[in-house]
Order: C-alpha cells, then sequence, then structure tokens
C-alpha cells in the first residue's frame, strides 16, 4: 500500500525524489485551514467594540453628548429594569420578531419549495420575490397602512414580507444546485413525489436554508426597528422614539445595545442548530 501511494505521489507532484525525501516535506507542510477554534471567539469582536469605547469614554475621546459612557448606559438600563420599562417593552418587541419570523420562514420555505420543484412554480412566484427584494420595507410602510391600518397586523405583515425574502432566496437556490445525478437515482428507485422531497429536496437545500435564516433572524430585528416606529406605544423600538423626543441619549443606546445583542445571540442560535442538522459535512468551519 505504501508502495501505490508513494508512485501515486510521484505522478502527481511530477517529482522523482524518494520518498524519504519527500516524507519530511509533507510532515513540515504548513495547513492552510483557518485554524483551530477560539474558545468564546465570537465575544473577541464585540469585546475589542467595548474596550474601545470604555477607554475612549474614560480618557475623554468620545464625547457623552454624542455617546454615553458604557457605566452611563449601564446605569441606565439598571433604571429601565428597575421600573419595569425595558422587560414590559422587550417582551413586546420579541413577540413581534417571534411570530413574525416563523411566518416568513414557513412561508419562505413553502415558496421556496415550490417555485425550486416547479418550472410553473417557479415562473409565478420567483419574479414577484424578486420585486419584493429591490423594494425597500421603508417604501412599502406607507401602502401598507393605508391597506392594513396603524395596527399590530400592519407590523407584523412589513417584519414577515421583509423575512421570507432571504429565506426563499437561499433555500431555492441550493435546491436547484441539488445533483440532476440524485434526481434520477431517485427516478430508478421508484421514490413518490414526497419521498424525493423528504430525501433529497429537503437534505440538499438545508445550507441555503440556514444562511437565510441567519439573515432573517438579523432583517427581523431591522425591520422591528422601522415599524415600532410607526404609530407603537410599546417596544424597543418606542422606547428609543421617546427617549429621541426628550433627548435621552442613554436609553436610545440602551435600545441599540439590545437590538445588537438580541442579533448576535440569535446568529449565534441559528448557527449552533446549523452544525448539528449539518453534522455529515466536513468543512473548514469544523
Amino acid at each position: 500500500m505504501a508502495t501505490i501511494d508513494a508512485g501515486v505521489l510521484r505522478r502527481l507532484r511530477g517529482n522523482t525524489a524518494p520518498v524519504e525525501a519527500l516524507a519530511p516535506r509533507t510532515r513540515g507542510r504548513r495547513k492552510l485551514g483557518p485554524g483551530k477554534p477560539i474558545p468564546f471567539g465570537f465575544a473577541l469582536g464585540p469585546g475589542l467594540l467595548i474596550g474601545v469605547w470604555v477607554l475612549g469614554s474614560a480618557i475623554g475621546a468620545i464625547d457623552p453628548e454624542t455617546l454615553p459612557a458604557p457605566w452611563t448606559v449601564a446605569q441606565t438600563a439598571g433604571d429601565l429594569i428597575a421600573d419595569g420599562r425595558l422587560q414590559s417593552n422587550l417582551l413586546t418587541s420579541l413577540q413581534r420578531a417571534g411570530i413574525s419570523l416563523v411566518l416568513g420562514v414557513v412561508i419562505g420555505v413553502v415558496l421556496a419549495l415550490l417555485a425550486g420543484l416547479s418550472r410553473l412554480g417557479e415562473a409565478l412566484i420567483d419574479g414577484p420575490v424578486q420585486i419584493k427584494r429591490a423594494i425597500p420595507t421603508l417604501a412599502l410602510i406607507p401602502l401598507f397602512i393605508v391597506w392594513f391600518g396603524i395596527g399590530e397586523e400592519m407590523k407584523l405583515i412589513v417584519i414577515t414580507t421583509s423575512v421570507l425574502v432571504p429565506v426563499y432566496i437561499n433555500t431555492h437556490a441550493y435546491l436547484r444546485s441539488v445533483d440532476a445525478r440524485y434526481v434520477e437515482l431517485a427516478e430508478t428507485v421508484g421514490l413518490s413525489r414526497w419521498g424525493f422531497v423528504r430525501r433529497i429536496a429537503l437534505p440538499g437545500s438545508l445550507p441555503g436554508f440556514f444562511l437565510g435564516l441567519r439573515l432573517a433572524v438579523t432583517i427581523s430585528w431591522l425591520a422591528l426597528v422601522v415599524v415600532e416606529q410607526v404609530n407603537a406605544t410599546s417596544g424597543i423600538g418606542y422606547l428609543m422614539t421617546q427617549a429621541r423626543t426628550y433627548g435621552q441619549i442613554d436609553v436610545i443606546v440602551v435600545g441599540l445595545v439590545i437590538y445588537g445583542l438580541l442579533g448576535l445571540f440569535g446568529d449565534l442560535a441559528v448557527r449552533a442548530t446549523e452544525r448539528k442538522a449539518l453534522a455529515w459535512r466536513q468543512t473548514l468551519g469544523d
């Protein structure tokens, strides 16, 4: 076996040197991958930003009227928690984002399956979704207000339509990239339509689905910020709007920090789920 490996190695490299001379070079070869995972590496970037913020505030390089110091923001957050305003508004925001995220993901996956597995479905669905992708969420809000009013229904629809786009696009793209040989194999073994979807189409589109889900989680918070400033009476966005009216910059920063943390931990949760669901893959991230 060693002789065969050595011969293959010589042919691939075009080198007639003895195996003994090649072995040390093979052992000392530089690895091209990203290296071993860094424990709590996800916290290094945010930690660096906070460190710069703390240092800049401490030495006076950051004007507190422009960006309050971290300890001021922490004290403000404590005051908001003490009077219960932060918890109640956060719960409202979580409910809006959660319901809309679930609806958007389900609708996006269904549309991706219809468009990915049927030429007629693609002809009917893909164009409107691409049009929606090109229209900013802010541009749709006036029309949605006319159609659905300024209540909770309008807010959920805005977030849902924003969320379904990345889920649809990425799931559809990976679904269409499934190897045609698997389709032929499914036809050969006589798989039913549902069996083909369950055993081949869905597993093949999972990487794209999780990529779209990561984007959807972030977009849900971005859309939430927008809709909670339209006649809202609760939510983190409403809290920030009220703070802007009264010039409370520290409260605005508290809201921004919360949105940032929700986005970060939401992305980490999706990535952890992706690693478990796609444990059969060997990638650079492993």
